[in-house]
C-alpha cells in the first residue's frame, strides 16, 4: 500500500530549520493542511534556542508554489461551504503574520513560480532568494479575486507604481524585476541552490552566506517602462489609468489597457482600492482589510465564474457581473471594506506564536 508524502515536510539540519513545500504535481498549492502544519512548526523553532534560521524550500524544480489550492476552495464555495474557505483564509493570514514579525532569519530559496499564497509564506520572510526560473506574480484579478496573503502591505511598498500595475495586470516578474521590486532581497543561480542551502544549514551568518553566493541582479524586462508606469499608473481610479493608458501612443501603453480589460471588473476596482488604502495601514491592519474583502468576495460571484473559465472549464471565457467598470458602484467597492463586527480577523499573539 502507497502510504502518500506529506504536503510539507521538516528536518532539522545544522544550525537550520529546513522547509520543503511537498505538493510538486500541484506546483506546491498551498492547503490548508500546509498552512496548520507550518504554523506550528514554526512556533516549535521559535523557542528552540539551536535552531538559528529557517530555510525554504519546495519540491519539484517547475514551481516553488503557485498559490493556494484554488480548485478545493472553489468547491468549497460552490457547494455552500463559506466558512470553511474563511477558515483557511483566516489561518493563512495568521501565518502571513508570524512570517512577517519572525525573530530568526527566515529565508525563502524561490526557484520557480511563485504566485498568491505561494508569495505569502515567502515574500515576508527576511531574506528571499530567486533563482533563475524565479516567476514572481500576483495574478487574482483574473480570476476574480484580490491580492491578497499581505498584497495590501508590500504592494503599495513597491517603487513608484509598480505595486498598482502588478495588482491590476498580473504580470510576472523574473528575478532581476523581482530584486528592483523589493520581492527578493538575493539573485543567485539555480545551480548554486542546493550548496547555498548546505552552507545555511552552518554556523556562519545568514547575511554572510547568502552574500558568498549572490549574484549582480541582471537586466530587468520593466526598466524600459518604469517612468511610463509611474506616470500612467498614478490615478486612484481604474478608469483614469485606462484612459491615460489609451491617451499614451506607445505600445507597451495599449498591450497593458487590453490586459486589464480581460480582468474582473469589480476585483480590478478592490486591488487599486486595497494598494491605495494600503500605504497608510501597518501589517496587521492590511491582514484584517483582507480578511474583510475575502469575507465578501465568497458571497459573491466573480471568483467563481473566473475559476471556472481558467481552471475547471477552462474555456478562458469569463462573463463578469458586472461586466464593465462603469457599472461597479464606489458604494460596492466601499462594503468590500467594512468591519466585520464580531467576525473580524485577530492577529496572532505573537509573544506566543
Amino acid at each position: 500500500m502507497n502510504v502518500a508524502e506529506p504536503e510539507i515536510l521538516f528536518a532539522r539540519k545544522g544550525a537550520a530549520g529546513l522547509v520543503t513545500l511537498n505538493r510538486p504535481q500541484a506546483l506546491n498549492a498551498v492547503t490548508l493542511g500546509m498552512v496548520r502544519a507550518l504554523k506550528a512548526q514554526l512556533q516549535e523553532w521559535r523557542g528552540d534556542a539551536s535552531v538559528t534560521r529557517i530555510v525554504v524550500t519546495a519540491a519539484g524544480g517547475r514551481a516553488f508554489s503557485a498559490g493556494g489550492d484554488i480548485r478545493a476552495l472553489y468547491d468549497a464555495g460552490t457547494s455552500g461551504r463559506h466558512g470553511e474557505m474563511l477558515k483557511f483564509y483566516g489561518e493563512e493570514y495568521v501565518l502571513n503574520t508570524i512570517i512577517k514579525h519572525y525573530p530568526k532569519p527566515y529565508v525563502a530559496l524561490i526557484d520557480g513560480i511563485c504566485m498568491g499564497g505561494g508569495v505569502g509564506v515567502s515574500v515576508h520572510g527576511s531574506h528571499r532568494v530567486a533563482g533563475d526560473r524565479y516567476l514572481f506574480a500576483m495574478p487574482e484579478v483574473g480570476i476574480g479575486f484580490f491580492p491578497d496573503v499581505g498584497a495590501t502591505w508590500f504592494l503599495p511598498r513597491m517603487p513608484g507604481q509598480l505595486g498598482a500595475y502588478c495588482a491590476l495586470t498580473g504580470d510576472r516578474l523574473g528575478s532581476a524585476d523581482g530584486i528592483v521590486a523589493g520581492l527578493a532581497t538575493h539573485r543567485v543561480a539555480s545551480s548554486r541552490f542546493s550548496d547555498l542551502a548546505e552552507a545555511l544549514c552552518g554556523t556562519v551568518p545568514v547575511d554572510a552566506a547568502l552574500a558568498a553566493f549572490a549574484e549582480p541582479t541582471g537586466d530587468t524586462k520593466l526598466a524600459p517602462h518604469r517612468a511610463s508606469i509611474d506616470a500612467l499608473f498614478a490615478g486612484d481610479r481604474v478608469e483614469d489609468i485606462l484612459a491615460a493608458l489609451d491617451a499614451d501612443a506607445g505600445e507597451f501603453a495599449s498591450k497593458t489597457a487590453l490586459t486589464i480589460r480581460t480582468k474582473s471588473p469589480t476585483a480590478l476596482k478592490l486591488a487599486l482600492a486595497q494598494v491605495r488604502r494600503g500605504r497608510d495601514l501597518a501589517f496587521e491592519e492590511c491582514m484584517r482589510t483582507e480578511f474583510r474583502i475575502v469575507s465578501r468576495v465568497v458571497h459573491g460571484h466573480d471568483f467563481y465564474e473566473g475559476v471556472r473559465a481558467v481552471i475547471v472549464d477552462k474555456d478562458n471565457a469569463p462573463k463578469w457581473q458586472p461586466a464593465s467598470l462603469g457599472d461597479v458602484s464606489d458604494a460596492e467597492i466601499a462594503r468590500h471594506f467594512a468591519p466585520l463586527g464580531s467576525h473580524e480577523w485577530q492577529p496572532p499573539n505573537l509573544d506566543r506564536a
